[in-house]
């Protein structure tokens, strides 16, 4: 079975090589790209093509009608897109025999949409999913071929996060390769009914604002922490990373307002929040704020 492999993240990288792990399972060639201005977990894929000697292409940009062009000269029976920024259009949706898979890490038909592992986090969940599915010309609707559950622990952050969907994956990949080797070809209608939408997300979106409770402010970090963008707080016109918090186990008084510097110890920062108050663990402020200053 000739294998189509389209991605440019870190994820791509770790299934790609879940792919040319399995006996008899041939990749016959890589769509990538080499730069990236808006994936911060950006992979470059052509070391391991040229590694196994497989042709590759380098988008740069929606280039749809290249990648076609390419694909048709390699006529494969599936393609892979995993960690791609663009939707595909119905010309490479229908070019090979079984389809495109895709790849979404949340329970679908729920939480569709954008960044769904910052979602996730940020919203506090205890669960969410890796699922692949096959691509129609909508959003994360087609009908699924394997998903499997992921808890999320209250430690967790994007990266540990990130680290469970890409070791959930790498077995779902393993399996359901071996099962399109045999003609086994799973694929469960998604209920429309039962569908949700993660919107994009912005800037605005990672500004820490102490007069949310603790437990928000402390999903927002974990939520946005490396390999992503990082939340930040707003001082004197500047913005500074925040990196690491954890709930302050001290209880001040409730005449206290949000935004206000209650404790210092050493580089961490305890700031009081609509509920309670929280510490900065890990930061990136130049000068450190002292007790009594607002944030």
């Amino acid at each position: 079975m000739k294998i189509a492999f389209i991605g440019c993240v870190d994820f791509s990288e770790a299934m790609l090589r879940t792919v040319l792990n399995v006996p008899k399972a041939e990749v016959c060639c890589i769509i990538t790209r080499k730069a990236s201005s808006f994936n911060s977990d950006f992979r470059d894929l052509t070391p391991i093509a040229e590694e196994r000697k497989i042709p590759v292409f380098h988008a740069t940009g929606n280039m749809q009608s290249s990648m076609e062009s390419f694909l048709q000269e390699h006529s494969p029976d599936v393609i892979f897109c995993f960690g791609w920024s663009y939707l595909l259009q119905p010309a490479i949706l229908n070019l090979s025999r079984l389809g495109v898979v895709g790849f979404h890490p949340a329970e679908l038909p729920e939480n569709r949409g954008r960044h769904p592992i910052i979602w996730a986090l940020a919203l506090g969940l205890k669960q969410t999913a890796s699922t692949f599915f096959w691509m129609d010309d909508g959003a994360d609707s087609g009908d699924i071929l394997s998903q499997q559950p992921i808890q999320i622990s209250d430690d967790d952050d994007a990266a540990s996060l990130y680290h469970k969907v890409i070791e959930t994956a790498q077995n779902q990949v393993a399996v359901f390769v071996t099962d399109l080797l045999v003609g086994r070809v799973i694929r469960l209608p998604q209920d429309a009914t039962r569908a949700t939408y993660w919107r994009k997300r912005g800037k605005s979106d990672g500004r820490i604002d102490f007069r949310m409770s603790s437990s928000g402010i402390h999903n927002l970090v974990r939520a946005l922490a490396r390999p992503y963008v990082g939340a930040h707080v707003e001082k004197d016109g500047q913005d500074y990373k925040v990196w690491k918090t954890r709930l302050s186990s001290v209880v001040f008084p409730v005449n206290i307002e949000p935004g206000k510097v209650v404790a210092v110890n050493g580089s961490v920062l305890t700031i009081k929040t609509s509920d309670s108050a929280i510490d900065i663990l890990e930061h990136e402020f130049t000068n450190l704020p002292t007790i009594g200053e607002y944030l």
